[in-house]
Order: C-alpha cells, then sequence, then structure tokens
C-alpha cells in the first residue's frame, strides 16, 4: 500500500454525545451489557490535530486537571491511532494534540469522539484511504461510542451500543448542559445497575441479547416537537448514577423549576441534559441556572460527526 499525505497537519473536530433514551438489559457473563440506545450528537466539540511524528505522542489542553486524561494507551486517542497504523501497516507514527470542551467522565462520549478523530486525522495524515465502512469496523474495536462519533446525527445504537442504524430527527433539539466538577466511572455505575437490580430480584437469568427502543421515543424525533420528545426521554442508568451522586436528582428538579421540558443524566453522567422548547427557552434556562451559581451550557442537536477541518 502506498502512502500519501494529504499536510504536514491534519485538525478533525468530533462531537460529543447525549443519550435521549438508553436501556440496558442484564449483565451477562462476558460483562457487558445488551444496550438499546438513542444518541444525539450535540455542537459540543473535541478537536484532535495530527502531525507527523516517527512515534507516538499525545498532549492535551482545555482540562482543569491535567491528570484526569492519561497521555499512553489509556486513552482511546493513541489506542486508535496504534489500532490505525496496525490494520494499514504504517510503520510511522503521529503526535496528537487533543482540545478537549467535552467534559471528562461526563457521559458525553468526549473520550470517544477523541477516538473517532485520531481515526479521521491519521487516516488523512498518512493518505492510507480507509473506506468509512472499515474506519467503522475499527471504531467499533475501540468501544460502543466511537462509532457514533464518527457518523453524528442521531442514531439508534444495539448490542453494546455499536450496531448505528440512523434515525429520523427533524428540526432542531435545544439542551441545557449541566457539567459536575466530579465525574463518574461507566464501570462504577454498570456495577451499581446491577447491584441495584440484585436487590430488586429484577436480574435475569438468561438476559436478551438485544433491547429496542420504543416507538415513541422514534415518533418524537421525527416530529421535531421538544414535548414530544421529553415525554419520552429515558435513562436506565439514572438511578445508579442518581445512587453514585444524589445531588443529580436536584439538579434535574433545578433546571425542570428554570423552564426545562425535561431532564435526563446524559449516559453513565454524571452531566445532566435538560431539553428546552427551542433557543430562546434554552437561553433563559441558561441564565437562571448561572444566576443559581451553576455554569450551564446551551447546545443543540444533532450535528455532523467528526469532518476534516483543515
Amino acid at each position: 500500500m502506498s502512502f500519501a499525505a494529504i499536510s504536514d497537519a491534519v485538525h478533525v473536530r468530533a462531537p460529543g454525545k447525549i443519550n435521549v433514551f438508553l436501556g440496558v438489559g442484564a449483565r451477562h457473563d462476558d460483562g457487558y451489557h445488551a444496550l438499546a440506545t438513542v444518541f444525539q450528537a450535540v455542537s459540543l466539540y473535541e478537536d484532535v490535530i495530527a502531525h507527523h511524528a516517527d512515534d507516538f505522542s499525545l498532549t492535551v489542553s482545555g482540562v482543569d486537571d491535567p491528570d484526569s486524561v492519561p497521555l499512553d494507551d489509556r486513552n482511546l486517542a493513541m489506542r486508535a491511532a496504534k489500532l490505525l497504523a496496525s490494520a494499514t501497516d504504517y510503520a510511522g507514527g503521529v503526535a496528537l494534540r487533543i482540545r478537549k470542551s467535552v467534559p471528562v467522565a461526563g457521559g458525553m462520549g468526549g473520550g470517544s469522539a477523541d477516538a473517532a478523530a485520531a481515526l479521521v486525522a491519521c487516516d488523512a495524515l498518512w493518505g492510507t484511504g480507509l473506506s468509512p465502512a472499515r474506519l467503522h469496523e475499527l471504531a467499533a474495536r475501540l468501544g460502543a461510542d466511537v462509532p457514533f462519533a464518527l457518523h453524528g446525527g442521531t442514531a439508534v445504537g444495539t448490542g453494546r451500543g455499536d450496531q448505528l442504524n440512523p434515525a429520523l430527527a427533524r428540526g432542531r433539539f435545544d439542551w441545557v448542559l449541566v457539567t459536575s466538577d466530579a465525574g463518574l466511572s461507566t464501570p462504577v455505575v454498570y456495577q451499581r445497575l446491577d447491584a441495584l437490580r440484585a436487590e430488586e430480584g429484577a436480574l435475569a437469568d438468561d438476559p436478551p441479547v438485544s433491547l429496542d427502543v420504543p416507538i415513541p421515543v422514534l415518533q418524537a424525533l421525527r416530529s421535531g416537537d421538544p414535548a414530544l420528545l421529553a415525554e419520552s426521554l429515558h435513562n436506565d442508568l439514572q438511578a445508579a448514577a442518581v445512587h453514585e451522586q444524589p445531588d443529580l436528582a436536584q439538579t434535574i428538579r433545578d433546571g425542570i423549576d428554570a423552564g426545562a421540558l425535561a431532564g435526563i443524566v446524559s449516559g453513565s453522567g454524571p452531566t445532566v441534559a435538560l431539553l428546552c422548547d427551542g433557543p430562546e427557552s434554552a437561553q433563559d434556562v441558561q441564565s437562571a441556572l448561572r444566576l443559581a451559581g451553576r455554569d450551564p451550557l446551551h447546545v443543540h442537536g444533532a450535528v455532523a460527526g467528526a469532518r476534516i477541518m483543515s
């Protein structure tokens, strides 16, 4: 295979996500849970700049605590670059610079967005020219949220969340995000969910290998009506996330009191996503929460997935 680089550096931007719906099946023997989810990519982005290098290195900016983001093979972006090099027999390396805007350990897929952006950036930088299907295949090997960060928009995820089908979502949905200073570990939240279900006697002996997204959720997205979507927001992980951080329930109540239609913990948390009636309503909710001492963000969806900026 010939490798024809398109530039000395490639800048790729990839979005964070929220889970409009997240259904979680019981734990299987391999430790995984069947998922049925609806992802929506929102206008909060990770930027990855890839430069030619002999070896692999990574720097990160935009985080308050530098130690919160690993710079070695624990980082999904680093693993993505090395996976692409291995899959294409590329002999060189890459220097990755990541500018983060998506909250770290916030349940919004920031690390997955970094990985998706790294795949696209390295593919362009190295001239490896992989097809979208092959990039999706590599993304799925890195984690359930990485393929969605490649594609963006709104999509239904099944299996472990990595089997994607586009979902028709009309119009624009406005969200106010309330982040938390303390992150939540995804494995810890899943373990708490399993423990809560065991206490309730709800664990199945033979968990289903796949779940379905309820039809009302898809109908609400097709309608483009945020009030209708508000009635269908659901996250099976929310109770576990609230158990780990009880103040999340109050955050949702405060957002609704400020005028949001509904609120939900995004993914495994602790970011809370508040669905609003439109841009003006979202700005009002954002202002009210800011006056209450919080640091909310106004974003909208759906937006495009990982794309080359330069």
